[in-house]
């Protein structure tokens, strides 16, 4: 096996994992717009958690907020789950994340 390496981007502080000879997927994308919907309407994470109709963990919605790469799926957990805490607003994917 090869070992991967890490590589940052210093224009924004992008992290991309490089395999050889594939190329490199932008994995960490910064923080996105749900840490700030958040954080304007004093939510936490525990909010989400608690709130959410389906399961889900802190560890998700801190990897959603930091800009980790999520699945379709885990984004849409997300989602649900920031709507129901915010009171049933009907926030969309778009409106919360940037990729």
């Amino acid at each position: 096996m090869n070992p991967a390496t890490t590589v940052e981007d210093p224009a924004d502080g992008a992290t991309a994992r490089e395999d050889d000879g594939a190329a490199a997927e932008v994995r960490e994308l910064g923080e996105q717009p749900l840490a700030g919907l958040m954080r304007r309407r004093g939510l936490t994470r525990h909010a989400l958690v608690a709130a959410s109709p389906r399961p889900i963990t802190h560890k998700l919605v801190k990897r959603a907020e930091t800009g980790r790469r999520l699945t379709p799926h885990s984004k849409a957990l997300v989602v649900a789950a920031f709507n129901a805490a915010a009171g049933g607003d009907c926030l969309s994917e778009k409106d919360l994340f940037s990729y």
